[in-house]
């Protein structure tokens, strides 16, 4: 699952993907934005998820804006 995640940083807002998904053993949501080191939260709902990682998003972009990793293009799916 893709998930959009909006952080006020300074005077504007910016928009970050992060990818979700269940973890089997505990059942909590786990959410992490690509690329973007120490960008990452879990939660046992999507909406708890996403003001976590708001919060988390907040906290790293008080340093500056970071040097992202890698650019998230998309999802594909594959049958095999």
């Amino acid at each position: 699952m893709i998930k959009q995640v909006i952080v006020q940083s300074g005077a504007y807002m910016k928009t970050y993907t992060a990818v979700v998904e269940r973890d089997p053993d505990t059942g909590l949501f786990v959410g992490y934005v690509p690329g973007f080191p120490g960008a990452h939260s879990q939660a046992a709902t999507l909406d708890e998820l996403n003001e976590n990682l708001t919060e988390v998003l907040g906290m790293l972009l008080e340093d500056g804006e970071p040097t992202l990793e890698a650019d998230f293009v998309g999802i594909q799916t594959v049958t095999a």
